[in-house]
């Protein structure tokens, strides 16, 4: 297993907090202005920000280039689409795939494998490269980056992919591996210890919107045109390590270490942030209706409303930092480190759960027949039926902390701790 920094900020914030009581929003809400972090006040039980749009503030929003710039469509990311719906683009074989080859990218693999538009897979390694490799399993080339890189692809229409690096960058590549342009995102030293210097390293997604913005984490919540120029960016008080998530009327969604799930404006304006109990690094995922679904290391699974209200939350045995998957009727898929594997209906009562040797660090992936995988701690992936019954495993060689891919053809791509890119069909 492979364990992400933490803020010294966090663990100090988290001792005062215990140390002065509860200081948690209610389930339904706010009920006065201490229950958000200043300088957020209670209206209508939401934290709202009191000043006005594109104002300074420590966690507010500031437009900086409003001039639209237009770019290539997504064609696939973390999550499978913006919302994260976790969706694959093939079937899941009925029985334990065989592996077809094995290619090794020089170090752990923390983000999930994803296939461009020609099939080629392209991955990013500890190693601090991104890999494009074919469907035979050659390396077609490798884009090395300054520092290590958790970072799930992300890969526009004509074949741009971006990934971010914890040299505080986040790289747009070309197709033939050649440097699009990169952007430094924060203001940290990237060859620091400790919480100020980590606090930048862009971890999280990408995820490119529909006109083609990219929005990822690090100091913050960033959108960033096309053409590599900032649009706007969130300030939040700790490390964002989340992969933003886009509704489809433009609200990006994202959680950050200092306990908190942001909804931001398409023009960079906060509209709403919902407190937790601890760490808010999973992915959030937007469900049909609007619903956001997303984890937090207090152990809970939220169902928030589009107005920032909690409709609900599930508790589990541990910290859930994995994204959750949606079924075609609803139901919601979320992994623990608890070791379990949890399938939720869309009015939050548990359904099943399947358990593993290990804890569930992956966001779960759903083939287009139902079958739900995941990754474990226990070095293995788990082919699930939407009924909860096991269908089949595959074993490896070290943690897969990873969400599979799925080519149209049923080929399966799993990367993690053993440093390889695996095929298997």
């Amino acid at each position: 297993m492979i364990f992400r920094r933490r803020s010294g900020v966090a663990a100090v914030a988290a001792l005062i907090a215990a140390c002065s009581g509860p200081q948690k929003q209610p389930e339904g809400g706010c009920t006065k202005d201490t229950d958000c972090r200043n300088p957020r006040i209670c209206e209508a039980n939401v934290c709202t920000d009191p000043h006005p749009q594109g104002a300074p503030s420590r966690d507010g929003g500031t437009v900086t280039n409003p001039n639209p710039v237009k770019g290539s469509p997504p064609f696939a990311m973390f999550g499978g689409d913006a919302r994260h719906t976790g969706k694959r683009g093939g079937p899941a074989s009925a029985q334990a795939p065989k592996e077809l080859w094995s290619t090794d990218v020089k170090g752990v693999v923390a983000g999930s494998p994803t296939i461009g538009p020609d099939g080629t897979i392209y991955v990013t390694s500890h190693e601090g490269s991104l890999f494009a490799i074919d469907t035979a399993g050659k390396i077609k080339w490798a884009f090395k980056t300054g520092d290590r890189s958790w970072s799930t692809p992300a890969v526009a229409q004509d074949g741009t992919i971006y990934i971010g690096s914890d040299d505080d960058h986040l790289y747009a590549v070309k197709s033939d591996g050649a440097l699009k342009w990169k952007l430094r995102l924060g203001d940290c030293d990237p060859k620091g210890f400790g919480p100020e210097s980590s606090r930048c390293d862009v971890d999280g997604g990408p995820t490119i919107g529909p006109d083609g913005t990219i929005y990822v984490g690090g100091d913050g919540i960033h959108a960033v045109w096309a053409d590599g120029t900032l649009r706007w960016k969130v300030a939040t008080a700790e490390h964002v390590a989340s992969t933003p998530a886009l509704a489809p009327d433009g609200t990006v969604y994202a959680g950050s270490q200092d306990d908190a799930i942001y909804a931001v404006a398409p023009d960079g304006s906060v509209k709403w942030q919902v407190r937790t109990g601890g760490d808010v690094d999973a992915p959030p995922t937007i469900g049909a209706d609007g619903t956001i679904y997303v984890g937090s290391d207090d152990k809970n699974l939220y169902a928030i409303t589009p107005a920032g209200q909690v409709a609900w939350k599930v508790v589990t045995g541990a910290d859930v930092r994995g994204g959750a998957a949606l079924a075609a009727d609803g139901t919601i898929y979320v992994g623990s480190h608890d070791a379990n594997l949890y399938a939720i209906a869309p009015t939050g009562q548990v359904r099943w759960k399947l358990a593993a040797a290990d804890k569930l660090q992956g966001t779960p992936a759903v083939a287009t027949d139902g079958t739900i995988l995941v990754g474990a701690e226990d070095e293995h992936v788990y082919a699930v039926a939407p009924d909860g019954t096991l269908r089949w495993t595959l074993q490896f060689d070290g943690d897969v902390d990873t969400t599979p891919a799925i080519a149209a053809d049923g080929t399966l791509y799993v990367a993690g701790d053993d440093g390889h890119l695996h095929a298997f069909r």
